[in-house]
């Protein structure tokens, strides 16, 4: 796997940073002020404004060195986004990283700046995974990332603590769309957790699911998604634990919300492994272990493998079907990539001086 030159890793970590400063300006004007607000236990930081009316707007927990360090460079913010276009164009077409199609990127802006990921929604699926070549600096290939959906998730329990949220989600994506109508739930016609529009795109809405099997088919009412629901699902806890902020090369870059990206890739090996055995189960499992050895190749190119072997050790602990999952997921990858990435995970259990009972090629042994 070719790494991306220096001089472009360089340019877009200075990109993704000034796009997570601009984006913090577009959402707090000099008018108002931060406050900081107890909730439960934990500071959290709020944007109040007094006029026209008295408005207070969630920015995040008060511990967190990133906001903290934009709340206080928050008047020195400037808007760049010329220089910025330059930015994104020149890593597009010099450096060749992955950019997503003009469409996607839209949709991911404009719910960007009605502000799902201010309110701790996170981007996942495909599209998240387009961002990972210029996060971890490599080349991905181009057939690993094609797609015709956006999918974003968020904590029920964050959505209802939050105490804000975007607009309605319908008028966001017209502004990009006006074709796009809301899907009744299949289960609970009152709810709408997808939405589509006349090419059939999809933007869809998930919640992680960690009680009983019986709310999989319900959808959740997610306080903070402007009218949207979300469709829980299993092990997207995992998955979302710990997200990482990126950019997505779109216009003058997107900032954006994602999956850690060994956690993308463990989590990829467990859904696969759940994947149904039709025509369409088939061929997304298929990308899921694409998607998942490329990303362990990558996180073994950029000397990363101490990452990949702390989550595979945290879902290989939650118990046999995580563990069964995992393996099942391995021996589905083409012989050439299940050894290249059994071999990548051993290494980093190795590195962390980490046993794993049962995992494959470990035979339970003590690591030395």
């Amino acid at each position: 796997m070719k790494t991306i030159d220096l001089a472009y890793r360089t340019m877009f970590a200075e990109l993704a940073q000034r796009c997570l400063d601009a984006s913090f300006e577009s959402e707090f004007t000099p008018e108002g002020n931060f406050v900081r607000v107890p909730v439960k236990g934990r500071d959290y930081w709020y944007f109040e404004r007094t006029k026209p009316e008295k408005t207070r707007k969630y920015v995040g927990p008060a511990d967190d060195p990133d906001i903290a360090e934009r709340v206080e460079k928050f008047r020195e913010i400037k808007d760049d986004i010329r220089s910025r276009r330059k930015l994104v164009s020149t890593l597009t077409r010099e450096g060749r990283l992955t950019a997503p199609d003009r469409f996607t990127g839209d949709v991911v802006d404009a719910m960007g700046k009605a502000g799902i990921f201010r309110l701790r929604g996170i981007l996942i699926g495909t599209v998240a995974f387009q961002t990972y070549s210029g996060h971890l600096g490599v080349k991905l290939p181009g057939s690993s990332l094609q797609t015709g959906d956006t999918d974003f998730a968020q904590h029920c329990s964050i959505s209802s603590a939050v105490e804000d949220s975007i607009p309605n989600v319908v008028d966001v994506l017209h502004d990009v769309d006006p074709t796009f109508r809301g899907i009744p739930h299949k289960s609970d016609p009152m709810r709408v957790t997808q939405f589509q529009n006349a090419s059939r795109y999809k933007v869809e809405f998930l919640t992680p699911n960690r009680g009983s099997d019986e709310y999989s088919d319900r959808a959740s009412q997610m306080p903070a998604l402007g009218g949207a629901s979300a469709q829980p699902l299993r092990y997207l806890d995992f998955l979302i634990h710990e997200p990482i902020r990126t950019v997505m090369l779109h216009r003058a870059g997107v900032p954006v919300t994602v999956p850690a990206p060994e956690r993308y890739a463990v989590h990829k090996l467990i859904v696969a492994s759940q994947r149904q055995s039709n025509s369409d189960g088939q061929a997304k499992r298929e990308k899921d272990l694409l998607q998942a050895s490329l990303l362990i190749e990558a996180l073994a190119t950029t000397r990363r493998q101490d990452d990949l072997a702390e989550v595979l050790t945290e879902a290989w602990n939650r118990g046999p079907s995580w563990r069964s999952a995992i393996r099942k997921g391995l021996d589905l990858m083409p012989e050439k990539a299940r050894e290249a990435s059994v071999e990548t995970l051993r290494e980093g259990l190795e590195s962390i001086a980490e046993a794993l009972d049962e995992f494959p090629g470990t035979e339970g042994a003590p690591t030395p």
